[in-house]
């Protein structure tokens, strides 16, 4: 289950972030953005951050997770479009040669201190 090592890689980045001056603070929520692309399970992410947080300044703090769809262009036409179905191919015009736009993503958007 890669979703351990991700959630450790995000308490990690979490914790080193904060400033010194602020070091005594509590962390109350990562917000994180998942792409549809990136082979992450939002469920077993939230799982294991929970797990992984326990005895760091993370410990109890929220993880967010907004996933993002899958965005496509076709090199063809032109046509820009959300992938809903396993098949990637334009809509417009039926070609298979398209650049994704959207759906990879694993990026910490913020991190909220209280």
């Amino acid at each position: 289950m890669h979703e351990m090592g991700i959630a450790m890689q995000i308490i990690e980045i979490a914790a080193s972030s904060i400033p010194d001056e602020l070091k005594n603070a509590r962390i109350k929520k990562v917000n994180v953005k998942i792409g549809k692309l990136s082979a992450v399970v939002p469920s077993s992410l939230r799982f294991c951050f929970e797990i992984a947080a326990k005895d760091t300044s993370l410990s109890g703090a929220e993880l967010d997770i907004e996933e993002i769809p899958v965005r496509a262009k076709c090199r063809e036409c032109s046509m820009e479009w959300t992938i809903h179905d396993p098949v990637f191919k334009c809509i417009e015009c039926g070609s298979g040669s398209m650049d994704i736009l959207s759906g990879r993503e694993l990026d910490i958007a913020s991190i909220e201190v209280q």
